[in-house]
């Protein structure tokens, strides 16, 4: 398999995935803002959206789309528990947080960083933001992780957004409990090797 991705975006929910779900996969690089790829090559001809993740499987067909790339993931590898078994309210659970990190939480960044958006307009963005992080804090509770005490295709998800706040002028700071949690994930082996293996870590 071959996981497209640039460092430290989206696409590093579902490395993180692969690597906890101890899948082989090798590791192709993307210039987003470019359409290229590492070493040459028009990213457009793999996906024409343009973005990243792109997971390739080895029969050549190709999955976009970070959250049903992360519940593929899981499926092909149950014993990981990335994701309840398809078919169980714990499933759709994981859904649900899947499709609020990605719509309410994902898409609420990228106006932040359009330069045709004006200060007011970036203002209300952050306090949007920030009112969905009040609501993820709540739900995370004294729960080590969203779906309670086993570690999921959410939480690699929400890790990935928060590793983002710096860059919008959100402080994690001002979330105790998603600070601790941040931590909590960042310590844990695997996320520390795909960190490693994007360079955004040494």
């Amino acid at each position: 398999m071959k996981l497209y991705y640039s460092p430290g975006v989206c696409s590093l929910s579902p490395h993180i995935c692969l690597r906890e779900a101890g899948m082989a996969v090798d590791l192709v690089k993307v210039d987003i803002k470019a359409h290229t790829l590492d070493g040459g090559g028009d990213y457009l001809k793999i996906n024409p959206n343009g973005y990243v993740p792109v997971l390739e499987l080895d029969n050549g067909e190709r999955l976009t789309e970070g959250p049903a790339i992360v519940q593929y993931i899981a499926d092909q590898k149950p014993a990981s528990r990335l994701a309840p078994p398809s078919g169980t309210v714990e499933r759709a659970h994981l859904q649900s947080l899947l499709n609020y990190l990605s719509t309410e939480i994902h898409k609420g960044y990228s106006p932040l960083f359009n330069p045709a958006a004006n200060d007011e307009f970036k203002v209300w963005l952050k306090q949007r933001l920030s009112d969905r992080y009040t609501w993820l804090a709540e739900q995370l509770g004294n729960k080590q992780y969203l779906m309670g005490e086993q570690f999921t295709a959410a939480d690699a998800y929400l890790f990935t957004t928060i590793g983002w706040m710096g860059f919008v002028g959100l402080d994690v700071g001002t979330w105790p409990i998603l600070s601790a949690y941040r931590d909590r994930i960042a310590a844990r082996p695997r996320v520390q090797e795909a960190m490693r293996a994007e360079g955004l870590i040494k």
